[in-house]
């Protein structure tokens, strides 16, 4: 049977209880650090992301540029231009990079054809081309640079499984479209 004085001792120690706060902060923390450990880790891997596929970016137009600069390109010559666009993407893999130049030449009828490419780790390309409407200039030649990049996160690898990150750059050869390995792109 509860008496006063151990009811208002059960009540004390309630009170005490309630206002104790040593314990607090640990299961604050218990519950937050999962939360702010995965937060920090989405935010590395979306900042490392956003790192490649900007490299990407620059290894295509880098690739135009070189090729878009010169008249005639041997097949030494396209090894340093893939090399030297290369290695832009350091510090990461290039062995992951594939990188494609093709030259295509547009006719009087706006017909789009490859005369040439040259890739590295990808597949060469052929036949007719799709260019924008806006490319498509009559009695013309354009090279189109390809970079594309297999990035795989490293925590959220499970989760999103290898991204395949690419873009591609049309330009305008400067002062003649270029020849490549004897194909002449006219």
């Amino acid at each position: 049977m509860l008496t006063l004085s151990s009811f208002a001792t059960v009540h004390r120690r309630k009170l005490r209880f309630a206002r104790d706060q040593r314990g607090v902060s640990a299961v604050e923390f218990a519950l937050l650090a999962p939360i702010m450990i995965g937060l920090y880790f989405g935010c590395v891997e979306i900042s490392d992301a956003v790192s490649v596929d900007r490299k990407v970016s620059l290894t295509a137009a880098a690739l135009a540029n070189l090729s878009s600069q010169v008249t005639t390109i041997s097949s030494g010559d396209m090894s340093n231009i893939f090399d030297a666009s290369g290695a832009i993407v350091a510090p990461y893999d290039v062995t992951k990079m594939k990188m494609t130049v093709t030259c295509i030449s547009i006719d009087a009828n706006k017909n789009a054809t490859v005369k040439w490419s040259a890739t590295r780790n990808g597949t060469v390309n052929s036949g007719t081309a799709n260019l924008p409407t806006a490319l498509q200039v009559a009695n013309s030649q354009i090279i189109l640079a390809e970079a594309s990049y297999a990035y795989q996160p490293t925590v959220g690898y499970t989760i999103t499984g290898t991204l395949n990150l690419a873009d591609k750059m049309y330009m305008t050869p400067r002062q003649a479209s270029p020849t490549y390995d004897s194909k002449s792109c006219t």
